[in-house]
């Protein structure tokens, strides 16, 4: 009797064991990959790992098969599958349904437990995927035009210089804040990250933004230099770095072409000029970092050092519309803090407010503190 070429291919599959050796394969493959899933961000391995192990366990599957049709497990040790009789063939075909079939759905549960193991991973990994910057811009419709300013970092020998290196930070913050086509992270979200290891891409995702800039300031005496670096968060890439020696007289002009810098880099000059920062006495713009910096604190002795310092800068510049504005913000928090009396304080941030506008008719901050006194 000829026996057709199918049923001799299917016969030989079952007498070589291949549909067991799927099987098994299938099912240890399924357990590998939920173990691996759940095991390894505990281990603390990085996040590609899963994927290699899925990309092992499928490429191992034709090899597992090709392997159970070439040889046998004997007793002796692995040896090479002998051809078979048309005898034992024929056995095998005409074998009850009851038996020809068990070995073939024993397979096909283990292709399909392979299969599964291998969609559960790969959708457990599409959120790492789309951590990705690139994938998590996209998804999340990030603007291309969006920044985050981080704190530079303080490298001066004295970290009482910190104050400095913050303020040069926010005063970033607010000129790029003052294009209306950029889109600008919040001082407070952008400096939670201060003194924290973190990755540029996870700043990126968190405070939604397509760029970082961040940097560094050191300060000795009157000599002052910043490093400033702007990064494009898909792909992690500086799209451009500059570092300032100079003196404190020209800090200003620095922060000038900071932000021109990075308006240019994001190719925002169509749009727009480029903001520039207020000038003031370098010794008066110092104090009143330093003077902001301690209000900022919420205690009754940054309070009063804080309006010390203020004086102390209009007492070098009259005309510091951010300094009497400061001294206003300062008068208003001991209000709220129970540290002065409430009419006293408020009515003290009213007049040096007022005293700001009367210098600068469009000094913001000196509005928001009349609006807050108005709304507390």
């Amino acid at each position: 009797m000829t026996i057709p070429g199918y049923q001799r291919f299917f016969a030989e599959l079952k007498r070589r064991r291949v549909f067991r050796v799927m099987a098994v394969y299938g099912a240890v493959a399924f357990v590998v990959l939920q173990v691996a899933d759940i095991a390894l961000p505990g281990l603390g391995l990085p996040e590609w790992t899963i994927t290699l192990i899925l990309a092992l366990t499928l490429l191992g599957f034709p090899f597992a098969i090709v392997l159970a049709w070439a040889f046998d497990m004997t007793p002796e040790g692995m040896q090479r599958t002998a051809d078979a009789t048309p005898a034992e063939l024929t056995q095998i075909i005409a074998a009850p349904a009851s038996q020809r079939w068990p070995a073939g759905v024993l397979a096909l549960v283990g292709v399909t437990a392979l299969l599964a193991g291998a969609w559960y991973v790969g959708r457990q990994s599409a959120p790492a995927a789309a951590a990705d910057p690139v994938s998590a811009s996209a998804a999340a419709g990030v603007s291309s035009a969006s920044i985050a300013v981080l704190p530079f970092v303080n490298m001066s020998s004295d970290p009482e210089q910190e104050y400095f290196s913050d303020g040069i930070s926010e005063e970033l913050l607010n000129l790029l804040a003052k294009i209306p086509e950029l889109e600008v992270a919040a001082r407070t979200s952008s400096f939670s990250y201060k003194g924290k290891d973190v990755k540029v891409a996870d700043v990126a995702r968190e405070l939604n933004v397509a760029h970082v800039l961040e940097g560094s300031v050191r300060k000795s005496g009157d000599q002052v230099r910043i490093t400033a670096q702007l990064i494009k968060a898909d792909d992690g890439f500086h799209m451009w770095s500059e570092t300032w020696d100079r003196s404190l007289d020209d800090i200003f002009k620095i922060q000038d072409e900071i932000a021109a810098d990075v308006v240019e880099q994001l190719k925002l000059t169509l749009l727009g000029e480029a903001p520039t920062a207020e000038e003031a006495d370098p010794r008066a713009y110092a104090l009143y970092l330093q003077a902001r910096q301690l209000s900022r604190q919420n205690t009754a002795e940054g309070f009063e050092q804080s309006i010390v310092l203020f004086e102390r800068a209009l007492e070098i510049d009259p005309e510091y519309a951010a300094a009497w504005s400061g001294i206003a913000a300062t008068y208003r928090r001991q209000g709220n803090s129970d540290l002065r009396p409430i009419d006293e304080a408020f009515e003290l941030a009213r007049q040096t407010a007022t005293s700001a506008l009367e210098i600068d008719p469009e000094h913001g901050p000196s509005y928001a503190v009349l609006g807050r006194i108005a709304t507390d």
